[in-house]
């Protein structure tokens, strides 16, 4: 078939996504630091190793971030750095880490996965020192819209639990790119992080994260994924389920992963989308749970590859 674009299209009708036309089972996994990461940069060969690695785990989607320019004492993650950024602190785009997202783009492409692009993160709202002001967003949100154009495997999500000017971002992405799919992990609400009415009525689909607090947050988390459903008729992504408990940042004790499987069992039963969140590189290089690599790597911890297992033996493409 014929394309004026360099990738399958991501698209949706309804509830449900399409790569192309096929329908598409996303079944996302938590990489914020891929951009950033040096063993999966490599070379292509490298990356390429990885890709295949998840998708034969039952991956079909990454969800990358653009700044992992983090206060290191605040948030120790693997590859946190101050240079670590898509953009300057004006909302220029940086050629070095644009070139390492179109080749994942691209390399996922030829895998028939998609790409979750966070442009911005609450965790970064100062940048790096002063607040990272509105113009400096919505040229970013721009340039990469005009940038991400021949690259329709992606979603753009505009940012990871926060709400800021997030309706004006919105906009700036569909002035360069109509078409994209854009969506945004809004900042806490009176549903937790479900976001507002109008938040959800606006963005194309809706990726909340869902309940990890509550004793049953597994059972709840669907629930909150067939209330989005209903009401908005739109994609719903749980864009970062329960993780293994690293209670810093917003995980909880005793998560078991049976917990998880169960969670992701009841989402897919609701009708909904998810994304595998866990701590391969949330407690730093060094940590019990974190690979040398830095890495999400199935069969690293008992814990993870029960999951990962799972997943693998329940594809849905």
């Amino acid at each position: 078939m014929l394309r004026s674009y360099a990738t399958k299209r991501l698209h949706f009708a309804g509830t449900r996504f399409y790569l192309d036309d096929e329908p598409f089972y996303l079944q996302g996994l938590s990489f914020f630091n891929a951009l950033f990461n040096e063993a999966f940069n490599a070379s292509a060969e490298a990356r390429r190793e990885r890709l295949a690695t998840f998708k034969a785990n039952g991956v079909t989607m990454l969800r990358v971030w653009c700044q992992w320019s983090l206060d290191s004492k605040r948030f120790p993650y693997a590859d946190a750095h101050p240079e670590h950024t898509m953009f300057t602190p004006d909302g220029a785009v940086r050629d070095l880490y644009f070139d390492r997202l179109k080749a994942l783009l691209l390399e996922a492409d030829a895998m028939d996965m998609a790409i979750e692009i966070v442009l911005f993160s609450h965790e970064c709202f100062e940048f790096p020192v002063a607040p990272f002001p509105l113009w400096a967003h919505e040229r970013a949100a721009e340039e990469m819209a005009d940038r991400l154009l021949p690259y329709r495997n992606a979603i753009v999500q505009i940012w990871n639990e926060h709400s800021a000017d997030a309706a004006k971002l919105y906009e700036a992405v569909k002035r360069r790119d109509f078409l994209r799919i854009v969506a945004n992990s809004p900042v806490r609400s009176d549903f937790r992080h479900l976001g507002t009415d109008e938040h959800n009525r606006l963005f194309d689909i809706l990726t909340p994260h869902t309940n990890r607090t509550d004793d049953e947050y597994f059972r709840l988390a669907a629930l909150q994924v067939q209330m989005l459903i209903a009401k908005y008729g739109k994609p719903v992504v749980d864009d970062e389920p329960a993780r293994t408990g690293t209670l810093q940042f917003g995980g909880r004790p005793g998560t078991k992963p049976e917990h998880h499987i169960e969670q992701i069992r009841r989402v897919r039963a609701a009708g909904g989308y998810h994304v595998y969140h866990h701590d391969m590189f949330q407690l730093g290089y060094g940590a019990p749970t974190v690979p040398p690599s830095g890495i999400p790597d199935p069969s690293f911890s008992a814990y993870h590859a029960e999951v990962f297992r799972w997943l693998k033996e329940n594809r849905r493409w």
